[in-house]
């Protein structure tokens, strides 16, 4: 993995310039800027969701610092599907430069323009679909069917100069999928034939062996799941999971159920799917969430957001007692999706607490319920021999699994030179078949915390971490400007470490004493005579109480 940061040397013209702004050591932030003759092509603006050691924070963006400064180079945002960690940073990009075209499918297209609105963003968009060829300036792109967990889902071939790259986007190889719709080998294919100098895989599922199964074998386990409960049925998956909500519409319908959704984000998602045909609803079977009260509880499903243990989610809220349905006794819960990494805690808590309720949960741990959209080993060995490329690199993935991937990569004949580990802000030079590292940028991490977007540091996180771990002490002193003797005070306030203030008697001479030799010694400094006071506070408390309290000392010079 790379690890000094180091500027990449001037770009040469035709020479395509790589960089994965996101996805790289990590589940979500997909975002790679591909660049040639000075124009700039983005394919994914995705999302990261904030695991327990970020409080407070929203969402992850991408760092768009590579492009900040290039953003009228930039000649299309390709989509490669519709899932949040693709999609969900692009009204961010677009209010820095809200012209951006947008190029992705019907359903892609669809669902960021949903969200868009929410910002009060008109977007230039350009619809294509599997076996297009578009032209943007110096790249040219073609579109490949690939099949995921949610439909529409597009390869891009982009052709160069440079060279030719091939990205698959999220994929798997279903052989029964749901919609019809397989990911075209045949495409693939010819495009190896063609030749194929840079290989973006999927990394995901790398170190899975084998096939990822068909998403043909959750319908029967839903349908009996529902068949068996005796009340309400919950269940809960991403809000965009078309595939899921349309096995529970007809799970729910063969059972004589109705079905209501829950969250604003899936009732937009699977009208607009609806709407387009690709969310097929059984007559009579969805009922809205206004009416759904006045149904027999043997006779309805909710199909809510939630089944990552978000803390606003709809599952969260219900555990927590903060939503209109109140989870009892013989009622069911179903989390229809996987974990994503990071998140584990998070959702064992809610199904901890859904148990306690009085729930049966059925999750992947114990029903199959849930299958991966991405492409497991085996189904990636096949792509390697089929595409046969002279480069590689793994993105979308932790670093276990592009190591997994690159390993795949290897043992299907693409020599270890040619097999690149790359980390977000890697620069990557593609020319004449041969891909070289030629940079490391420093790429952060961009906080969503409410309104604020990039203003919380990883500082601020610590900071955060600290007030819930350890607790807080303030220390306010008035000291004589002239003199620096201790007027009033030392007045000492903690909240999350002791029960009672008076603790803190020990330490408040040690504080007067500490400010008198700072006195003595001629300091008068109000920040320096502070950073005293948090000196002798910090080092008493950590030998006292093994503690290490936020502490905020306030010196006011009388």
């Amino acid at each position: 993995m790379p690890g000094d940061v180091y500027e990449p040397a001037a770009l040469e013209p035709g020479t395509l310039r790589i960089i994965p702004i996101g996805g790289l050591g990590e589940i979500g932030r997909n975002m790679t800027s591909f660049e040639i003759n000075g124009k700039i092509l983005i394919v994914d603006c995705g999302v990261l969701f904030p695991e327990e050691h970020q409080p407070g924070v929203d969402l992850i963006l991408p760092d768009f610092g590579p492009i900040r400064d290039r953003l009228g180079d930039i000649l299309g945002v390709v989509l490669t599907h519709g899932h949040e960690d693709h999609i969900g940073a692009v009204p961010y990009l677009l209010k820095l430069r809200q012209d951006i075209p947008l190029i992705g499918s019907g359903l892609t297209l669809a669902f960021i323009e949903a969200k868009l609105k929410e910002h009060r963003i008109t977007p230039y968009t350009l619809q294509v679909a599997e076996g297009q060829t578009e032209r943007l300036g110096p790249f040219s792109l073609e579109f490949v069917a690939v099949n995921h967990s949610i439909p529409d889902a597009l390869a891009v071939a982009i052709k160069t100069e440079g060279g030719t790259v091939l990205h698959t986007g999220d994929f798997k190889m279903d052989q029964l999928p749901l919609d019809g719709r397989l990911t075209d080998l045949r495409e693939f294919a010819r495009l190896g034939t063609e030749g194929v100098d840079l290989f973006l895989v999927d990394s995901t599922n790398a170190d899975v062996p084998g096939f990822t199964p068909s998403e043909r074998l959750i319908g029967p386990v839903l349908e009996d799941v529902i068949a068996r409960a005796p009340r309400r049925v919950i269940v809960a998956s991403f809000s965009s999971h078309v595939h899921r909500v349309q096995q529970v519409l007809d799970a729910a319908h063969a059972n004589g159920r109705r079905v209501a959704l829950l969250g604003r984000s899936m009732v937009r998602n699977m009208t607009i799917a609806a709407d387009l045909g690709y969310l097929k609803v059984p007559e009579g079977v969805l009922v809205d969430f206004k009416k759904a009260g006045n149904i027999p509880g043997d006779k309805i499903v909710y199909m809510s957001t939630g089944s990552q243990g978000e803390p606003m989610a709809v599952l969260s809220r219900m555990v927590n007692r903060d939503h209109q349905i109140e989870v009892g006794h013989g009622d069911t819960v179903v989390l229809a999706s996987s974990l994503i990494p990071g998140n584990e805690n998070a959702v064992y808590r809610i199904i901890d607490g859904l148990t306690r309720l009085g729930a049966n949960v059925v999750h992947k741990g114990n029903a199959k319920v849930h299958v991966s959209g991405h492409a497991a080993a085996g189904e990636l060995l096949y792509c390697y021999n089929i595409v046969k490329p002279k480069n590689v690199l793994p993105v979308h993935g932790e670093y276990r699994h592009l190591v997994a991937n690159a390993r795949l990569a290897m043992d299907s004949g693409v020599p270890e030179a040619n097999t690149i580990l790359a980390e977000d802000g890697t620069v990557i030079d593609l020319r004449d078949g041969i891909a070289r590292t030629v940079g490391q940028l420093d790429i952060g991490y961009v906080y969503v915390d409410g309104s604020t977007v990039g203003e919380i540091t990883d500082a601020d996180l610590k900071d955060r971490r600290t007030l819930a771990e350890e607790g807080f002490i303030s220390i306010i002193i008035v000291v004589d400007a002239n003199t620096g003797k201790v007027i009033v005070g030392p007045e000492i306030h903690a909240k999350g470490f002791a029960e009672d203030d008076a603790v803190f008697d020990a330490v408040k001479p040690k504080i007067v004493a500490a400010l008198a030799e700072a006195a003595h010694s001629g300091v008068r400094d109000p920040y320096a005579l502070q950073q005293a006071v948090r000196r002798v506070v910090g080092r008493w408390v950590n030998v006292s109480f093994r503690r290490r309290p936020m502490i905020v000392p306030l010196v006011i010079e009388a």
